[in-house]
């Protein structure tokens, strides 16, 4: 069964949302006052009042949103149409057919010959200025027990052991002489259902139990190994269906190093894309059956197992088998090579779209389409032989040469597979048997590889794709996915950069560019496009950004569901290269140029841009603030590309102008020394030295005004000792002590810039600016990780923690400083001068 509940409208056409008008400059942008929406940005809007984004009927009083009960969420009143935007153009060209009549008739036929009329993408154009920023909007998908991607729902519910090793288990259970029995996804209900029980008896039995002669492999491996059994997986299938075409992907998922009759051991293995990294399943080879034959994926050949195994790879990946039930080809595919995964709603395609498909048929992109479900009947069969609810395989794109008596050309074919591989397939024009095929000379069908056995492949037009599906799902795929062969037979590589971030409540998760004062501070990676497309005639760049995020599905056991993610690219001058980050003013005078059309509450949001060479600022973030989650952000694009994080350097910088005028100024003879000379011999007594708890009383005493009750803790008093502390005797002496005070009066005026309510607490987001003013540059990671050792649960900073914060920011660059004599930025410890200077500090 293929998942199909999304909402029709979000970026399911894989376009992104731009704004031409944002690459010229000078003009102001006021910031956004409209609410927050729930849909797609508007980019015209239709004589009914309807956006053209949202075409759904606002019907409710005043405009007021009405329920979509399909789907579960709440639609908006349509947004104001962009000033100065022309209507859009028709999504839906008519392409350059001509022509009439039934099917496989030459007029039928000639309708179609020719290369398809794809015009380029035309974005709106604005004049004059003063545009403001569109709001940004969030879709809300139901993520209840019908909404999962990838069986994701269902994961993390069983406790992990340590990490199993294939080979060292295989070798322990030979050396015992015993088959694995996989602790981690043991042959109970457990492992096939987390809902329910199942409705029957099912019996794990191994291979050689259900026959005589297994096989992992019969005669090779191939898409028609892959047939679906009892479990609504056929997303799953289509995927590993394309997997088998190109040996490269497929060895990288199914290693070779296993079998039946070699060290077997009743241990198998499989490999799978994680989140950036490609991580090893191990599972036994005991599989569900009921009376003795398989339950669930199985090959055509009953003693060939290894399409079966995957599934059970990816069950336990996932949790359960159960988990599988519902999904969608295009994760899949991503979880199978790494790549980044498009979706486009077929019933509001680009008009390029072909030319996408043919672009990704270069490149060896994995592709799947589906038809909408029957909301009565479970794969409901059309009267042209198509499954609703239903995932195909796409395996091939092609224009393919066509003579008729009268005319010749080319016609724009698919060759697509259903999953069952039986005959259930397309009935239509190009249908197997169909006479069309007439008109195809012999040495292209064979050049295509023609064939008309009952084994769930057939090729239909591209006309009718569109017609009768209802989504196509491409997961492009990563350069080292292709090998040296493929390239030299023509294939072609994306240019890909990925980065791995986090949104830290306080510090890095700012919200959308709704809440500009905060969004700032979210992540910023800058994209330098270099070359244009080979055959793009404006000199434009393909470029397809993808933001995903981590583990939170896993978690949805501790209340953790999808955040509502999205991201915004912004056009970069040189000048504006200078600048690290780009802080509030740029984001208050300048319109983002593309954007993700909606944020949305998916693993990923992945868009296709076509842009001018030059440099582009993306930044990632949630929908709403201080939202906590991991994320991976992977940019693909045609031409050459770079691709780094727009972040300070660490180091030292100068103290804020601000605060200087406010920190004591020396006078002679000075009274402010000599009343601290007299106030520390009195604390510090004979020895005339302070030790961590004499500091303390001063301090507490000095900086009342600004402290809580209680006064300094007792480690950031330590921590403040061993600053200045040289010989590590645990005390300060006076000159020691001083240097201290001048610090700690420095960093207590930039609090009192920052803090402006006087509340003794800073917001976490006030942190990076109150560490500059004090000299200190930071980038994300560090900041991300003082939020998390010291704010507190609601996001604030007191006052002592952020005197700690500064002190051991100052002792770390000293030390580090200490020892890189000639300013290269680089230093060297020992293991026990590194274990000293940290345990120490």
């Amino acid at each position: 069964m293929a998942f199909n509940y999304y909402p029709k409208n979000w970026h399911a056409n894989g376009m992104g949302w731009y704004n031409p008008a944002a690459m010229q400059t000078g003009w102001k942008i006021p910031p956004p006052s409209a609410p927050r929406a729930l849909d797609a940005y508007s980019t015209g809007s239709s004589s009914s009042g309807v956006s053209s984004a949202c075409p759904y009927p606002t019907s409710g009083p005043s405009g007021m949103p009405t329920p979509h009960s399909a789907y579960g969420f709440v639609m908006p009143p349509p947004l104001p149409q962009m000033p100065g935007i022309a209507p859009p153009a028709p999504l839906y060209p008519p392409l350059n057919f001509e022509g009439s009549g039934g099917p496989g008739s030459l007029s039928s036929i000639g309708s179609m010959i020719s290369e398809p009329n794809i015009p380029p993408v035309v974005p709106p154009t604005i004049s004059g200025y003063g545009l403001e920023e569109i709001p940004c909007a969030a879709i809300k998908v139901p993520e209840d027990q019908f909404f999962f991607s990838l069986g994701e729902r269902g994961s993390g519910l069983r406790s992990r052991g340590d990490v199993q090793d294939f080979h060292t288990l295989r070798q322990q259970c030979l050396a015992s002489g015993t088959l694995f029995e996989d602790p981690e996804f043991p042959a109970s209900d457990s492992s096939l259902m987390f809902s329910r029980r199942p409705d029957r008896y099912v019996e794990w039995l191994r291979p050689m139990e259900i026959t005589s002669d297994p096989q992992f492999f019969v005669e090779g491996y191939s898409r028609f190994d892959v047939q679906q059994g009892e479990l609504g997986d056929c997303w799953l299938l289509a995927a590993a269906a394309n997997l088998t075409q190109d040996p490269k992907l497929f060895f990288r998922v199914v290693p070779e190093d296993q079998n039946f009759s070699d060290d077997y051991a009743g241990i198998f293995h499989f490999r799978f894309w994680q989140y950036g990294r490609w991580i090893d399943v191990v599972i036994d080879d005991r599989l569900p059956t009921y009376r003795g034959e398989l339950l669930y994926m199985h090959s055509t050949e009953k003693n060939e197992f290894w399409s079966a195994l995957l599934e059970k790879a990816y069950a336990k990946l996932h949790g359960s088998y159960e988990a599988l039930k519902g999904g969608t080809t295009c994760e899949a595919m991503e979880d199978f090579t790494g790549g980044v995964t498009e979706m486009y709603d077929l019933k509001e395609a680009p008009p390029n779209l072909y030319s996408i498909l043919l672009k990704g048929m270069e490149r060896n992109s994995m592709m799947g389409c589906s038809l909408e479900p029957d909301p009565h009947v479970l794969e409901a069969e059309t009267s042209e032989g198509l499954i609703r609810g239903h995932a195909y395989s796409i395996t091939k794109v092609q224009m393919v040469d066509i003579v008729t008596p009268n005319t010749s050309g080319k016609i724009p074919l698919l060759r697509l597979r259903n999953p069952w591989g039986n005959d259930a397939e397309w009935n239509g024009p190009w249908s197997d048997q169909s006479p069309e095929w007439r008109y195809i000379p012999d040495h292209v069908k064979e050049q295509i590889g023609l064939n008309f056995d009952v084994d769930g492949e057939f090729w239909m037009s591209f006309k009718d794709f569109l017609t009768h599906f209802d989504r196509v799902e491409l997961c492009n795929l990563s350069p080292d996915s292709l090998s040296e062969d493929q390239v030299s037979r023509g294939k072609k590589k994306w240019e890909m950069s990925v980065f791995e971030g986090e949104w830290t409540p306080g510090v890095t998760a700012g919200g959308c560019r709704n809440y500009l004062e905060t969004f700032w501070h979210n992540p910023q990676y800058v994209i330098t496009l270099e070359d244009p497309d080979e055959d793009d005639d404006e000199g434009k760049c393909t470029v397809i950004i993808a933001l995903m995020q981590k583990n939170r599905r896993s978690r949805r056991n501790m209340g953790m569901d999808c955040l509502t993610i999205g991201f915004a690219v912004y056009h970069l001058s040189d000048r504006d290269l200078m600048n690290k980050p780009q802080r509030l003013n740029f984001f208050k005078y300048n319109a983002s140029v593309a954007r993700s059309p909606a944020f949305i509450n998916l693993r990923e949001v992945s868009c296709r841009f076509k842009l001018p060479p030059g440099h582009y600022l993306i930044v990632p973030s949630t929908f709403d603030p201080n939202e906590e989650g991991e994320f991976l952000i992977r940019v693909f694009s045609e031409g050459r590309s770079h691709m780094e994080e727009n972040d300070e350097q660490v180091g030292m910088g100068s103290v804020d102008d601000r605060v200087t005028p406010s920190l004591p100024q020396p006078t002679y003879p000075d009274p402010q020394k000599s009343a601290m000379e007299k106030l520390f011999m009195e604390v510090a007594g004979a020895d005339m030295e302070v030790d961590w708890m004499e500091l303390k009383q001063i301090l507490d005493h000095s900086m009342k005004d600004v402290m809580d009750y209680g006064g300094f803790s007792k480690d950031v008093c330590r921590s403040m000792v061993a600053m200045l502390d040289v010989d590590q005797s645990g005390k300060l002496g006076f000159e020691e002590f001083k240097t201290l005070l001048n610090d700690i009066a420095k960093w207590k005026a930039v609090f009192k810039l920052y803090d402006q309510d006087g509340s003794g607490k800073l917001g976490a987001f006030e942190l990076r600016q109150a560490l500059n003013s004090a000299g200190y540059q930071l980038n994300n990671r560090i900041l991300n990780a003082l939020a998390h050792r010291y704010g507190s649960r609601d996001g604030k900073i007191a006052f002592d923690d952020f005197i700690m914060c500064a002190v051991k920011i100052k002792t770390m660059i000293d030390i580090f400083k200490e020892r890189d004599v000639d300013g290269t930025n680089m230093a060297t410890f020992s293991m026990e001068e590194w274990v000293e200077k940290t345990v120490y500090s």
